[in-house]
């Protein structure tokens, strides 16, 4: 079937010839933002370059130029007798104290996610060191994959003090677990976080759809609640052609 082409008139692009940024460049971050908000939708045919063009006013390199930067940045791909296509835009995530479905949620993303296990098992060292509790312990164990458009995202692995809060899977498959620990009356004061990077194992690279040893983000947290217990330990894996965390960067007084 062949895919929709992109209805670019509803999409209120425009150039303003007096601004200083280039006019490329303009019409690059309009389209990006299109893609970002879903008003271009992953798989769409963005037309010929040619129309683009002539409908804004603009020089066919100037178009191409526009174009070609997305194509770089991953957002589109040129596809011999196809055309250029939009793909499924890098899911960006600040770095705050916010979990992944609340923001794919806001983001209009999408999630959904499948319980691969959810079970009980003895805390590692690392688990244990993590949650305060014993070695050897019983901890309650989540993993879940999430989704974002139909796509798969993250791998989530998650250990929670036994008896929390009740985690029953179907409930776990319809929201995110940060939902589940607020709405059981839990108050998420702060965490510790550290982000990291690997490639893929087999199993890894087969759920989320990349090839075996691609880049994987990798990100640790434990969550305390704000009487300063450890209520959660997450480490989770992310796809790097999909994914990307975002930092704010202060100055020093």
């Amino acid at each position: 079937m062949p895919k929709p082409t992109a209805d670019l008139a509803t999409l209120g692009l425009g150039v303003d010839r007096t601004s200083p940024v280039p006019l490329y460049h303009q019409l690059a971050q309009q389209l990006q933002a299109a893609i970002e908000q879903g008003r271009l939708a992953p798989g769409s045919l963005l037309g010929n370059e040619l129309e683009l063009a002539a409908r804004l006013g603009l020089s066919r390199p100037t178009v191409r130029q526009a174009i070609q930067s997305l194509v770089d940045k991953g957002l589109m791909v040129r596809r011999r007798g196809v055309g250029t296509q939009v793909v499924h835009s890098r899911i960006r995530r600040p770095l705050e104290l916010s979990s992944l479905y609340d923001d794919l949620d806001a983001a209009d993303r999408r999630p959904e996610t499948r319980v691969l296990r959810n079970t009980v098992e003895p805390a590692s060292a690392e688990v244990a060191a993590a949650l305060h509790v014993a070695a050897g312990s019983e901890v309650h164990l989540v993993e879940r994959l999430r989704y974002a458009h139909g796509e798969p995202m993250a791998l989530l692995r998650n250990h929670l003090p036994p008896g929390l809060l009740d985690l029953g899977t179907v409930a776990l498959e319809a929201t995110g677990l940060y939902r589940m620990m607020r709405a059981s009356g839990l108050t998420l004061h702060s965490a510790r976080q550290a982000v990291g990077a690997r490639t893929a194992t087999g199993e890894e690279a087969a759920l989320l759809a990349e090839p075996a040893g691609a880049p994987l983000l990798t990100m640790e947290r434990t969550t305390f609640d704000d009487g300063g217990r450890a209520v959660e330990f997450g480490s989770h894996v992310y796809r790097a052609s999909r994914y990307a965390f975002e930092f704010q960067l202060l100055a020093r007084p």
